[in-house]
């Protein structure tokens, strides 16, 4: 559904009421080019100002509820996911939309206008990869009683429960995966919705200004007034129309299932927030370089930290002088007077600490088990230690020789067997353990 970019084949407007403000609102979509993203412009405001997609333009505007505002400095437009979703169900990556007022034309109050004015004017496939999300764990929000969850999932799926505490809108459920066909015949028609006693609340705080029986499905006791529903589930799919839209100000579709109780707008943008931080840690991941050995033998101090995580005072390792990657390998500690731990261990007669030279042993040991490619982009914890011994101190001006070799390397643990020595004679050894995560961990 989203593997290439795609913007409309041409330029079309579309003009009606804003929802809540009541404003006339014209709203002009103009193609645009790969990977411009889309864009809305505020063409009646000075400077026209650009408002792109993106989670850090979305506004949470408590004097204008139940709908989704995005915005920039001073501009804003209300009530976007309408459209958002015809775009994400369409699969459109790329598109600029002139917009005149503070909000889009609620039309009949869901995205079937929207929807057919794209088919008419047409979408144009761009030959440029279209990026998407990959849900890689899961995650989730709760609020009062309302929830949404998301996992894993290879494509995108949405299954939504709506329940209120009213006689005709018992509960309803509405499951799909989510592509062009399912979403133009099963969510783009549903309309907005509220109970009637919301729309005189809304009315006497002077919003709905532009809701009416035809836009909106305004229920009473007795059911829908003036009007009749499209589906029986109407109200369920509605949600998930804008749920779609919501999810889309992330910038790219996503590929994950979807399991959401009650939930609405301010609920499905804690969960936008949520999976923005895990693309944000997903892209600190990738940035990060895997070291190379590439045939080396040895490894100075620049490339331990890159491999390692410690530093000064607390990295224990020099350089590593020899080296059989994710198998064996030899560290030295160069060990001085100005080492920071002689200040306060045995002042007068300096001696290095015996648990340093264990954890100069672990370090050594982290460099050698994250050379094996399986590990890159980990961090090595020190998981346990078993039969230490110190056989001789090691004072200032002692070079001490770290011999490390991999007993076992598991995906999620590797075992080592260390020697520390110096001028040939064993300092310290020991047999350790390590577990493995993920470096993000770090960040």
């Amino acid at each position: 559904m989203f593997n290439q970019q795609k913007t409309i084949g041409r330029e079309f407007y579309l003009e009606g009421m804003g929802l809540h403000t009541g404003c006339h609102a014209r709203m002009v979509c103009k193609p645009a080019g790969a990977n411009a993203g889309i864009r809305f412009v505020r063409v009646d405001l000075p400077g026209r100002p650009v408002i792109a997609v993106d989670p850090s333009n979305i506004h949470i505007d408590t004097g204008i509820p139940r709908c989704t505002t995005i915005g920039k400095g001073e501009a804003a437009i209300h009530t976007v996911e309408h459209f958002m979703s015809v775009l994400c169900g369409l699969g459109i990556t790329n598109l600029t939309v002139e917009v005149d007022t503070v909000e889009l034309p609620g039309l009949d109050g869901s995205g079937r206008d929207f929807l057919k004015a794209i088919q008419e004017a047409g979408i144009a496939g761009q030959d440029v990869e279209a990026p998407y999300l990959e849900i890689t764990e899961p995650l989730g929000v709760e609020l009062n009683g309302c929830a949404i969850f998301i996992t894993p999932a290879p494509d995108f799926k949405v299954s939504y429960v709506l329940d209120y505490d009213h006689p005709f809108l018992r509960a309803q459920f509405f499951s799909a995966t989510i592509d062009a066909k399912t979403f133009q015949e099963a969510v783009a028609p549903a309309r907005t919705f509220c109970l009637q006693g919301e729309a005189e609340e809304l009315r006497t705080r002077g919003l709905g200004k532009g809701a009416n029986y035809d836009n909106t499905l305004v229920v009473g006791e007795k059911g829908v007034i003036k009007n009749t529903v499209r589906f029986p589930d109407e109200f369920a799919r509605h949600k998930v129309l804008d749920f779609i839209g919501d999810l889309y100000l992330l910038g790219m579709p996503i590929r994950g299932h979807v399991f959401a109780v009650k939930s609405g707008h301010t609920l499905n943008i804690q969960l936008l927030k949520k999976i923005y931080q895990q693309k944000e840690k997903l892209q600190r991941k990738s940035r990060r370089p895997a070291f190379k050995l590439d045939g080396n033998r040895e490894i100075n101090i620049g490339d331990i930290m890159r491999i390692l995580p410690h530093r000064y005072p607390f990295l224990l390792v020099d350089r590593v002088i020899e080296i059989e990657k994710g198998k064996k390998g030899v560290g030295i500690k160069n060990v001085t007077i100005n080492d920071n731990f002689f200040q306060g261990h045995f002042p007068t007669r300096p001696v290095m600490p015996g648990v340093l030279m264990v954890e100069a042993m672990a370090q050594t040991a982290g460099v050698v088990i994250l050379t094996n490619e399986a590990h890159h982009g980990k961090v090595a914890f020190f998981l346990a230690v078993d039969k230490v011994k110190f056989r001789r101190v090691v004072t200032p001006g002692d070079q001490l020789v770290m011999e490390v070799e991999v007993i076992r390397d598991r995906p999620k643990t590797a075992q080592i067997r260390a020697l520390a020595k110096v001028d040939g004679e064993i300092a310290a050894e020991a047999e350790m353990v390590f577990s493995f995560t993920d470096a993000s961990y770090l960040d």
